[in-house]
């Protein structure tokens, strides 16, 4: 019950965005600022896409705002680029968490999590699902398309994000939300052309129990598998081998681990590794090239201030030239 709440409490805490020692909640109107370097920025779930047509990086993730930088060391933002329906099921002023940019024939999709606090499903729990937004920039704005839904309405999914496989069918790989099933998910669904919508029902890739890594404790103390699936991001190596990034925690640590397919496609079956990929206190990663073509990891870490959770995006060198991601050194004094 006390893990159990300790997440709860982190998972809440990812509501806001804090830069430069200001808490801005996500519903606020943000003070641009110019030349932040990136270890000042207090952020969730950090997505960096490299706009080759602009050659600029822009970063997003939990409570939605855009960054936007030249060269990975100085920022400028946050921006608001995300205009939602006030009429759908989202309300006037959703939650976002773990949003995404991806580039895909012209257009620029925002893939995101979006919370109703309005809305209780079973137990309470607070109505959230993914959803994708649409922009001809990549500045934005982002906004609705045809389909008001993407999931069904009673259940409770969140960390988007997208994969073509070997079909060519774009597919939303999604988590299914471990508060409701007690064992979390992570689940494809295929995309309409235009990502507009979805077509089909969700299939499941694995469970968080199929972690031999993650852990948290029986009421006896004993050990099991930690209910928690987290943060999906899908790549291929050099080599053609497909892997997936998932986190979850091992005890009160919040952890990253991979697991790779055996087929090569996104039906798997996935293979976990044994051990987890990062060091511990990292998670929710995901992986894009430099414009001169390195290959790097943006993802998050926290510490407490003053009793108050903090997340903080860093990054890694990755090698990927191999079967397996090898994790290289973690670039530091950005600025």
């Amino acid at each position: 019950m006390i893990l159990t709440l300790f997440k709860s409490a982190l998972r809440a805490c990812a509501v806001t965005l804090c830069v430069t020692g200001a808490t801005l909640g996500q519903n606020a109107a943000p003070v641009v600022k110019t030349d932040v370097p990136l270890d000042s920025i207090r952020l969730s779930d950090p997505f960096i896409m490299a706009d080759k047509p602009t050659q600029t990086y822009y970063m997003t993730g939990t409570g939605g705002k855009l960054w936007k930088s030249k060269d990975l060391k100085k920022w400028t933002g946050p921006f608001t680029v995300a205009q939602t329906d006030p009429k759908s099921w989202m309300g006037p002023a959703p939650m976002i968490w773990a949003a995404e940019l991806h580039a895909h024939k012209g257009k620029y999709y925002y893939f995101a999590t979006f919370t109703n606090k309005a809305v209780k499903l079973g137990e309470g729990l607070e109505r959230r699902a993914c959803h994708i937004l649409v922009s001809d920039r990549a500045e934005g704005p982002y906004v609705p398309m045809k389909d008001s839904t993407y999931l069904p309405a009673d259940k409770l999914t969140l960390d988007a994000t997208l994969w073509t496989d070997t079909d060519g069918k774009p597919y939303m790989l999604f988590c299914h939300e471990w508060l409701q099933n007690d064992n979390g998910t992570i689940e494809k669904i295929a995309l309409k052309p235009d990502f507009s919508g979805t077509t089909g029902s969700p299939k499941l890739l694995f469970r968080a129990s199929d972690s031999p890594w993650s852990r948290e404790k029986n009421k006896d103390g004993s050990d099991r598998p930690n209910k928690v699936t987290d943060g999906p991001w899908v790549f291929r190596t050099q080599t053609g081998k497909l892997g997936m990034l998932w986190t979850s925690w091992i005890y009160d640590v919040y952890t990253q681990g991979v697991a790779y397919s055996q087929s090569g496609t996104l039906d798997g079956p996935w293979v976990q590794e044994k051990e987890p990929i990062t060091p511990p206190n990292f998670g929710h990663g995901m992986l894009f090239r430099t414009f001169d073509g390195k290959l790097l990891m943006s993802i998050h870490s926290h510490r407490s201030v003053n009793g108050r959770t903090m997340r903080y995006p860093k990054l890694f060198e990755i090698d990927d030239s191999g079967d397996k991601l090898v994790v290289g050194k973690q670039l530091k004094n950005e600025q």
